[in-house]
């Protein structure tokens, strides 16, 4: 099957600087698909390339089996959703969604019959006379949205589109977005630095640092066995144990990621588990957070994170003196660095 989006050996190189260093993936038609990293890793620098913003300083980019490079943006069946939304303030929502019909010339009564039918799409009926300074940010997300669908891409590109939305509404846009994708069967390229965001909606994750990707794969498989450490430390929270830790507790002599919620916090005298290791700990720090407490303790010079049940956490404070368990399975072994 040809992929949607396929980059083979792609660099965009800025005078020195190496925003997108010899990259090379496969977007599957139909997925949805997350470009994951910290500010400056080059996941936004791939989507502007993939939109034709940016051209490729070396290497090679197909869009479902057709040359990209050198085409400009008008040229290329995708189109793309920005944080700002950069709607047109003058214009009605209706006119803002209907724009991209305007330019190829579609006449008003067939555009705004469509302009509607996308509003819908998106849950916003009836909204089409209202101008985009009347609206909420999700409802001007929505419109982007529409804007960007009316078109019918064949690959959607998503900048960062929920950023400026507060945690609620965030949440909500994540799971009608994966509904709307799902509906529309068309691929969607997603670039967050937020990896909640991309662990909840993609199909597949890629993890960007110093414009490379430094691993791919399901969020199951990224969040489970992360590769290296910035990986581990990057995608939700993790242990990172030194070999010399990792041995001296029945692991093996190896750079190691333990999430904290493989760990179990006991008192000192509890019973170990079989095919558990277990280190004696002093709490220094306990955060409550509703169904689940965050216990940090030091054990030697290695400081450990629990993420526990509040009842597992009851009476434990800072200063207590307790024992660490985990799984010897939940050890996962990785790079000591990219």
């Amino acid at each position: 099957m040809t992929a949607a989006v396929s980059f083979q050996h792609v660099s965009r190189h800025f005078g020195s600087v190496r925003a997108v260093d010899d990259v090379s993936i496969d977007i599957e038609a139909g997925e949805f698909f997350a470009m994951l990293g910290p500010s400056g890793s080059g996941k936004t620098t791939c989507l502007r390339l993939i939109a034709g913003f940016e051209q490729p300083t070396a290497g090679h980019i197909e869009i479902f089996g057709e040359t990209a490079e050198g085409l400009p943006p008008y040229k290329r069946n995708v189109n793309t959703v920005f944080q700002d939304y950069a709607l047109f303030p003058h214009m009605t929502v209706g006119e803002n969604v209907a724009y991209g019909l305007m330019i190829k010339g579609m006449g008003r009564a067939e555009r705004r019959h469509k302009a509607d039918e996308a509003l819908a799409m998106v849950k916003l009926e009836g909204f089409g006379e209202r101008k985009p300074g009347q609206l909420s940010g999700g409802q001007r997300q929505r419109v982007a949205l529409a804007r960007a669908l009316i078109n019918q891409p064949q690959v959607l590109l998503l900048d960062e589109p929920l950023g400026a939305l507060d945690l609620k509404l965030r949440e909500q846009m994540q799971e009608e977005l994966k509904a709307l994708q799902k509906a529309l069967r068309i691929t969607f390229v997603f670039v967050t630095h937020d990896q909640g965001e991309a662990l909840s909606m993609a199909d597949r994750v890629a993890i960007f640092n110093n414009g490379r990707i430094v691993q791919v794969g399901t969020p199951s498989e990224v969040y489970e066995h992360p590769r290296s450490r910035f990986v581990a430390d990057f995608v939700g929270s993790s242990n990172v144990l030194s070999p010399a830790f990792s041995r001296a507790h029945g692991g093996p002599a190896a750079w190691i990621s333990l999430r904290p919620e493989k760990i179990d916090v006991l008192w000192p005298d509890a019973k170990i588990k079989d095919d558990h290791a277990s280190a004696e700990a002093e709490v220094t720090a306990v955060h409550y957070q509703g169904a689940m407490t965050r216990i940090v303790a030091v054990a030697g010079e290695t400081r450990l994170t629990a993420t526990v049940t509040a009842q597992m956490a009851s009476g434990i404070g800072a200063g207590e003196r307790v024992r660490l368990q985990w799984p010897l399975k939940a050890l996962v072994t990785m790079e000591a660095d990219e």
